[in-house]
């Protein structure tokens, strides 16, 4: 161990787990737990530490004595810098191996279940360029790798278009090539590049509210249909058409091409209009036989393939005979609420965003299914003692929270009506844990099963089976 004023070094540690949010675990010779950057399991290494607490430090690695068996060459250029994908460097099998363990540990450790049956993880088919949506943000003062500082050579160029670096709201990492979406995802996002520097346009800049172009979302369905959103500071009618023109003669493959003129300070949509430049406002994904139509501010998930897989588990787990009135809370655009219809009595949906209710009965009515029910409004107040009298108790009810889990009213509202099961889709085990233990007065956990919606991360989905004891 090396210490003085700036520098505190543990040497020789062996990386001993994957932790959470994609840092691994060590332990320090004062038996204090090290939560380390860029290690995987079973590395050795020297860990420089950057924060010191009583019960944990946090460090990254400075040396390594040996690496793991586990290890992984990246495939992507900017994984160091990079940060959306945490886990290139270990092999996928073991990226599972520490997914499933998290869920089984979480449950057991913070919501003191333990499930009568644990079945494997689900991984993905696909380990890369799997999101059918992604956004990239302008910047015209793109974030300087340390090899580029170090360099000491003059870089006229700062703009850049990319991906936001941790912990940096106003620093843009210049992405080259991503592998988290399919082509021409990559292709267009170069275009775009390189047409507005020869042109001369502006790139944003967050800190003086300046700039002409923000950002860009390329959404991607399973059937092959493309759409593209640029969004702009200001109206500049000659330059837009000129540069939504150059993508069309490029990229005549977009189903939907639309802009959006923002000059508020932050980023979001979801209050902006968005306008239809060419092709349809919306494109459509499919699913057994179902349509689903996403326009520029819809929910959906971001994995077309593995949601059809969560999907499927959902379904199996709610074991519906066609005679069961079901629940669907936090339905979202009601997704899962028409996958399961056609295997229940009546689905009832509810969901706090207008706009993706608004989609949900939209796309029912495309899919010509009759037998759900939408409804909007936060979900601690509307699932109350008056809508269950009017939509009646259900059998069934499948929850999908947001990461924060559900709200403690709608848990005590859950054990009031007592429906046979509930099926709980969770993106975060540990919240999922503890409502689990709220309900576990009345429910068993039958049965649970991960499901990997992101390789490469270390985020997992969970879906968990409660009956009645």
């Amino acid at each position: 161990m090396k210490k003085n004023k700036s520098v505190y070094i543990i040497e020789n540690v062996t990386v001993t787990d994957a932790g959470a949010k994609g840092k691994s675990i060590a332990h320090a010779p004062d038996g204090r737990v090290i939560f380390v950057e860029n290690a995987v399991p079973e590395d050795i290494v020297d860990i420089q530490v950057t924060k010191r607490k009583k019960a944990f430090y946090e460090g990254t690695v400075v040396k390594f004595h040996q690496q793991s068996s586990l290890r992984e060459l990246p495939v992507c250029e900017h994984f160091a810098y990079c940060g959306g994908c945490q886990w290139q460097n270990m092999n996928y099998s073991s990226q599972l191996f520490y997914k499933q363990k998290e869920v089984e540990n979480n449950l057991k450790r913070l919501g003191g279940i333990t499930p009568e049956e644990v079945l494997p993880i689900l991984g993905s088919e696909k380990k890369y360029f799997y999101r059918n949506k992604i956004e990239f943000s302008f910047n015209e003062s793109r974030w300087l790798t340390p090899e580029e500082i170090n360099s000491k050579e003059e870089i006229s160029n700062r703009n850049g278009l990319g991906f936001h670096i941790a912990g940096a709201w106003d620093k843009v990492l210049d992405i080259h090539k991503c592998y988290l979406q399919e082509d021409p995802s990559n292709a267009i996002r170069t275009a775009i590049k390189e047409f507005s520097l020869a042109k001369g346009y502006s790139f944003y800049n967050p800190r003086s509210h300046s700039g002409w172009l923000r950002t860009m979302m390329i959404r991607i369905t399973s059937v092959g249909e493309i759409m593209l959103v640029i969004q702009f500071l200001e109206e500049h009618k000659e330059h837009r058409e000129t540069l939504l023109n150059y993508l069309l003669e490029q990229f005549p493959m977009l189903t939907s091409l639309q802009y959006i003129i923002n000059n508020k300070p932050n980023d979001t949509i979801y209050d902006q209009e968005v306008i239809c430049y060419y092709g349809r406002e919306y494109i459509y994904e499919e699913m057994e036989g179902l349509r689903f139509k996403i326009n520029a501010k819809s929910f959906f998930q971001t994995n077309s393939t593995q949601a059809y897989e969560l999907y499927k588990i959902t379904r199996d787990f709610a074991g519906l005979t066609g005679k069961e009135l079901v629940y669907d809370l936090y339905t979202g655009t009601g997704t899962i609420a028409q996958f399961v219809a056609k295997k229940a009595r009546k689905v009832v949906g509810v969901e706090a965003v207008p706009e993706a209710i608004a989609d949900a009965k939209e796309n029912a009515r495309n899919n010509q299914i009759h037998n759900v029910d939408f409804f909007v409004g936060d979900m601690k107040t509307v699932f109350n003692e008056q809508f269950i009298q009017e939509n009646g108790t259900p059998d069934v009810i499948i929850t999908d929270p947001p990461r924060d889990g559900m709200h403690k009213d709608v848990v005590a509202q859950i054990l009031r009506i007592a429906p046979k099961k509930i099926v709980y889709v969770s993106c975060n085990s540990a919240t999922q844990a503890r409502d689990l233990a709220l309900l576990e007065s009345l429910y068993k956990v039958s049965k649970i099963r991960p499901v990997d919606m992101f390789p490469q991360t270390y985020h997992i989905e969970n879906v968990a089976l409660l009956e009645l004891r």
